[in-house]
């Protein structure tokens, strides 16, 4: 029998992991918003007595079995440091489906796609504005970006449930995919020499995505090269950078019909 080439090996075994791999949800509002999304598998449910009372809806509806653990034993597989109320929720990563199902649909669909955004604090922050703000999906990488964690879905406040969040191999790719489907791609930067609305001018109507990169760092080069045009949010002088979640919401709404 033929050996197996190391790629297909590696393959595999990503695969096998990723199959495995699970994530630790902590917070009572986390925890409920997992607890009542029918697309979320639920695999264990460690709360206290205080948080089960306070669950009782979710986890009856949820029909997942509860272990009450007393508070000065409970100890689940989470960062010690985490404010976790009381509750941490097993579950598998949410599988959103592809770009094409979660991109296209919307009147005028807004997209947020982050160049190598690891904080998980700063993207659950991202997916809560995309939904107040009505964005279609969330895009990061597979590698460079923050996975699904116990600290995101908490910074994210519930919307990790609602609001699609992919992770793509590469992001000049996805890039490109969009154009294709007719998207206004466009990278944020600080250096830029046109403001998001002086770019889309005329063009609110059309589908826009938003590229963001992390703090310092900024757009990678291939970003740069790759997106339609580079912008910058209008500001009121040089007083500094805005955090990347901050500039997220704003660039965001700027890109919206007014």
């Amino acid at each position: 029998m033929s050996k197996k080439p190391k790629w297909v090996v590696e393959k595999e075994q990503a695969k096998r992991a990723a199959a495995a791999e699970t994530v630790w949800l902590f917070g009572l509002h986390a925890v409920r918003d997992a607890l009542l999304n029918p697309k979320r598998e639920k695999l264990r449910l460690m709360v206290t007595m205080n948080a089960q009372a306070k669950l009782a809806d979710a986890i009856a509806e949820s029909g997942i079995e509860a272990e009450v653990i007393d508070p000065r034993k409970f100890n689940p597989p989470i960062d010690p440091q985490s404010v976790h109320q009381g509750a941490a929720l097993e579950v598998k990563p949410l599988n959103w489906g592809g770009l094409a199902e979660n991109c296209i649909g919307a009147e005028a669909p807004r997209v947020l796609l982050l160049d190598r955004v690891t904080d998980p604090h700063n993207v659950g922050a991202i997916l809560r504005s995309a939904e107040v703000l009505g964005a279609s999906a969330v895009i990061g990488t597979r590698h460079h970006s923050a996975p699904e964690t116990g600290a995101l879905a908490k910074t994210a406040s519930g919307a990790l449930e609602r609001q699609p969040y992919l992770r793509m191999r590469n992001l000049a790719d996805t890039i490109t995919e969009l154009q294709n489907m007719g998207f206004i791609v466009l990278g944020l930067d600080g250096e830029a020499d046109q403001t998001i609305e002086s770019a889309l001018e005329g063009k609110q109507h059309l589908p826009v995505a938003l590229v963001l990169g992390a703090e310092g760092p900024g757009l990678r080069q291939k970003t740069k090269e790759t997106v339609d045009a580079l912008v910058k949010i209008d500001a009121a002088g040089g007083f500094g950078s805005l955090n990347v979640s901050n500039a997220a919401a704003i660039a965001l709404y700027a890109s919206i019909a007014r």
